[in-house]
């Protein structure tokens, strides 16, 4: 049975989803959230990406191959003259990080997991979590509304999420959901005290095996003055057998 993948790493917390809705009906929250839990099902991914950091004036392009198996395995080797040869392997809820320049293995762990990751707007902790929203948020269905984003308006459902726990890093999450393609167009995150930290606008939507998937996702990090990152997807392959080798500490340092 194929099982829920959360799209490798950077672009994981940003995947889209497509549900089948009667004409005129209003989901539930929990109905809204579980699909967006259990629709994006693929046994494996494979693609290659770019992400393009846009920060204080600068714009540093990074390229990379990323593959990714079930929802707890993901191995990213980066590609770009100034990073190639850095590679990132996640096991369940660890993350490993090789540098070519101490030719050395780390886990990335503790406050580090709070740092930028590879100088974009995502922190290595936005990658590792492998639990559901629905097992970590209460929702709230907070009505309708346009959004206006990339030129077009979409009718949206507003969807408004409260952590179960205090060890949440988000708090509070605000979703907004095409009502017609479910395609999640946009959502932000927030600390305990309402204040916003982060944003994720999606721009690119591919049909890949039927199914429609999002290949660019810009996201910001609202504490970083004039700052940027998009995350782009190439060539994307789903589930074509990944042999188990590729999510090893051997691949990692090979």
């Amino acid at each position: 049975m194929s099982r829920k993948i959360f799209l490798v790493t950077m672009m994981l917390i940003a995947a889209g989803f497509v549900f089948a809705q009667t004409p005129g009906a209003t989901p539930t929250a929990a109905e809204l959230l579980r699909r967006i839990d259990n629709n994006e099902i693929y046994d494996t991914i494979e693609y290659e990406g770019e992400i393009i950091i846009e920060y204080q004036g600068r714009r540093y392009v990074k390229t990379m191959k990323a593959w990714a198996k079930g929802n707890t395995d993901s191995f990213i080797e980066f590609t770009n003259p100034e990073d190639r040869g850095t590679k990132y392997l996640k096991k369940g809820a660890r993350l490993y990080v090789y540098s070519p320049d101490n030719e050395g293995v780390m886990l990335i762990s503790g406050h580090m997991l709070k740092e930028s990751m590879m100088g974009s707007d995502m922190s290595y902790e936005d990658t590792i979590n492998n639990d559901t929203l629905s097992s970590r948020y209460d929702p709230v269905l907070a009505g309708s509304e346009i959004w206006n984003g990339n030129g077009v308006s979409r009718d949206t459902w507003v969807l408004e999420l409260t952590a179960k726990k205090r060890t949440e890093s988000y708090p509070k999450r605000k979703l907004w959901i095409d009502k017609e393609t479910g395609d999640l167009l946009h959502y932000e995150l927030f600390a305990l005290s309402g204040a916003k930290l982060k944003e994720f606008n999606m721009i690119r939507v591919e049909t890949h095996a039927g199914r429609r998937f999002p290949v660019e996702v810009e996201v910001r990090d609202l504490l970083r003055r004039d700052s940027k990152t998009t995350f782009v997807m190439k060539n994307v392959v789903l589930d074509k057998p990944i042999p188990d080798s590729v999510f090893s500490q051997r691949n990692l340092e090979r």
